[in-house]
Order: C-alpha cells, then structure tokens, then sequence
C-alpha cells in the first residue's frame, strides 16, 4: 500500500484523475460523431449509426464484464491497466480510418474501442476510490462529469472543424485518449487505500 500523499500533492490528483478520464474517453463516441463521413466513405447503409454504437457499448459490457471476472484492476497497477487500455483504446479508434473498411470491420474496431473504454472509465473511479476515502461521492460526480464531457467532446469538436478533414476527429480523439492515459500513469501512483 502506497504512503498517504501530502495534502499539497493530494490537491492535485483529482484534477489530474478527471482531465486524464476526460481525454481518454473522447473515443467513446468518436465514431458517432463522424457517421456521415463513414456511411459516404465505406458504402454503409443509413442504419450504421446504430450498429456502431451498440458495439461500442456491447464492448464496454464485455470488458467490464472480462475486467470483473479477472480481477485486472486488483491485481494490477489501476493506473498502469488505465494507461495500457487508453494506448488500445485509441489504436482500435483509429480502425476508422482503414482503408478498406466495411461494415463488419468498423463493428470490430468500435467493438474492441468499447472493451478497452472498461479499462478507461471504470478504472478511473477505482483509482479515485483508492485516494478519497472521505469525500468520495464529490469524486465520483467530478468524475462522472469527465465521462459526460468527455463522451460529447468528438460533436464539438466536429462543429468547430467543419471544412475539415474528418480523419482529423479521430487522429485527435486518439491522440488525447493516450495523452490522458500518460497523465494519468505518471502523475498518479497507487491510491493510499488501494488494497491488492
């Protein structure tokens, strides 16, 4: 069990915490946000929105599911585990932008995107949960938060590049996914109450 952290330190976890689920969870809806792009590029049927996004979220259940079961987040450094499925997380996003896409392929890519989004969201509450025993609930609204900004942060970034390539929503929400996951697993070691 890792030593309590001086209050000044302490201060700053959370923040770094919410910022890191922020980042790494844009690829959540990543795809949703570029669904006309997709349609027109790979020939889809106008149905596709919804096949995506219940793969996503078929992947997330899964993993969360898989997580569970195996106990990843006890057994292993909770921000070692977030950081290796933030890099995952955003190298199936980038699955978008394979050539030869279709259907089947994107449900993939979004479906193992969805998996490793349980290392992501889950995991951040575990490792707030390790550093705020007192105050937890305040925690985990701050973190919710993130998830919700986080989610929506590919639409708004879709508005304000409109003109521009959309290859660039999924460059970008990939690049801050593994930005957030680095942040997280340099500047947050093992929570005070973590118990293996």
């Amino acid at each position: 069990m890792t030593s309590r952290l001086s209050l000044p330190k302490q201060r700053l976890i959370l923040p770094i915490i919410v910022i890191s689920q922020f980042c790494s969870s844009s690829i959540w809806f990543a795809g949703n946000s570029v669904i006309v792009n997709l349609i027109h590029n790979f020939n889809l049927a106008p149905n596709a929105l919804g096949h995506l996004t219940a793969a996503v979220q078929f992947g997330f259940i899964t993993g969360t599911l898989l997580f569970a079961i195996f106990g990843i987040a006890d057994r292993f450094s909770p921000a070692k585990v977030f950081f290796i499925c933030a890099i995952l997380g955003a190298f199936f996003n980038l699955g978008m932008l394979f050539p030869q896409n279709n259907l089947i392929t994107l449900l993939v890519f979004r479906f193992l995107t969805g998996v490793f989004l349980a290392g992501i969201y889950p995991i951040g509450m575990k490792i707030a949960a390790d550093y705020f025993e007192q105050g937890l609930g305040k925690s985990l609204g701050f973190m919710v938060g993130a998830l919700v900004l986080g989610t929506a942060f590919p639409y708004l970034l879709k508005g304000f590049t409109e003109g521009i390539d959309w290859r660039m929503i999924a460059f970008f929400t990939s690049f801050i996914a593994v930005l957030g996951g680095l942040l997280l697993f340099t500047f947050v070691p093992n929570g005070p109450y973590r118990k293996t």
